[in-house]
C-alpha cells in the first residue's frame, strides 16, 4: 500500500505509527509543513525502507514562514522529495496570494536548480495558478497534486501538463470527487490519507486506511482490488525513476 501525502509527524504517537508502517511494508511519503520541522521528521524514516520525509513550506502558513525559505534551499540536496508547497485560494488564506506565489515560485526554482524533484503539491482554491507555475518551471510531470479539487477543465489542464494525482478515502466519499479520479490517467494516480488531518468518523485516517481508496479505486476502473494495487505500485515505480536519489541518497531506494 502507499500513502503519498500524510502527515506523520503530527500523530499521536509517530514512531510508533512509522514502525507499524514500516514492519507492514506500507510506503509513506510523509510531507512536512516548514523547513524547521525537517530535522526532527525526517528521524521517522531513519534505517526504514517504507518512510520517505518530503521538505516543504505550506501555503497556510507561507505568510508567517517565509523567511525560512534559505533554510528550505540549504536542506533541498538532502531529499528526493518536495511537499507541502503550492497556493490555497480558500477563502481565509486568499489575502496572502501574493506571499504564498512568492514562496511557491521560489520553491519550484530552487528545486530545479537542484536537479528534479517529486512534489506534493496544495491546490485548494489556486488549481489554474499551480498548474501555470509548473509549466513555467518545468515541473509538471513530477508534480503530484494532492486531494486535487479544481473544476474539469483544470482537471484537464493538469493532465496535459503531465500532473500525477494523489486521492484517499475522503476524497473518494464525495461524488464529485469520484468524478475528477475517473478523468485522471490510471497511470497518474496514486493514493493517500492527508492524515490526521482527514478522518473517518471521528478517527483520524492513517496510512493503513488506504486500502479504503484502493477498494474505491477498484470499482471506479471496474477492476478486481490486487489488479487496482498493482497499478498503484507500478505507478510509484515510474514516478520515481524520473528523479535519481540525491547523492548521498536520503534512503536506500
Amino acid at each position: 500500500m502507499i500513502d503519498f501525502h500524510c502527515h506523520l509527524d503530527l500523530f499521536e504517537n509517530p514512531e510508533q505509527l512509522a514502525e507499524r508502517c514500516e514492519e507492514a511494508r506500507v510506503y509513506v511519503l510523509s510531507v512536512t509543513t516548514t523547513p524547521k520541522a525537517w530535522r526532527k521528521t525526517m528521524t521517522l524514516g531513519r534505517n526504514r525502507r517504507f518512510i520517505r520525509t518530503a521538505l516543504g513550506l505550506h501555503p497556510q502558513l507561507a505568510h508567517e514562514r517565509f523567511r525560512e525559505l534559505p533554510l528550505f534551499e540549504a536542506l533541498l540536496s538532502e531529499t528526493r522529495y518536495v511537499g507541502e508547497i503550492g497556493l490555497d485560494g480558500s477563502p481565509a488564506y486568499r489575502g496572502h496570494a501574493d506571499i504564498q506565489r512568492k514562496v511557491f515560485e521560489r520553491a519550484l526554482a530552487a528545486s530545479r536548480e537542484h536537479g528534479r524533484r517529486i512534489f506534493s503539491i496544495h491546490s485548494r482554491g489556486a488549481a489554474e495558478a499551480v498548474i501555470v507555475a509548473l509549466r513555467q518551471h518545468g515541473s509538471g510531470d513530477t508534480a503530484v497534486l494532492h486531494w486535487f479539487s479544481g473544476t474539469p477543465k483544470e482537471l484537464q489542464a493538469a493532465v496535459a501538463a503531465g500532473c500525477w494525482f494523489s486521492v484517499g478515502p475522503a476524497m473518494l466519499r464525495s461524488e464529485n470527487g469520484r468524478s475528477l479520479v475517473a478523468g485522471m490517467p490510471r497511470d497518474r494516480v496514486l493514493t493517500e490519507t492527508d492524515g490526521p488531518f482527514a478522518k473517518r468518523g471521528r478517527h483520524p485516517l492513517t496510512p493503513f486506511d488506504v486500502r479504503h481508496a484502493i477498494v474505491e479505486l477498484a470499482r471506479l476502473w471496474s477492476v478486481a482490488e490486487h489488479d487496482a494495487d498493482a497499478q498503484l505500485n507500478s505507478n510509484l515505480k515510474e514516478l520515481l525513476s524520473r528523479v535519481p536519489a540525491p547523492h548521498p541518497p536520503q534512503h536506500p531506494v
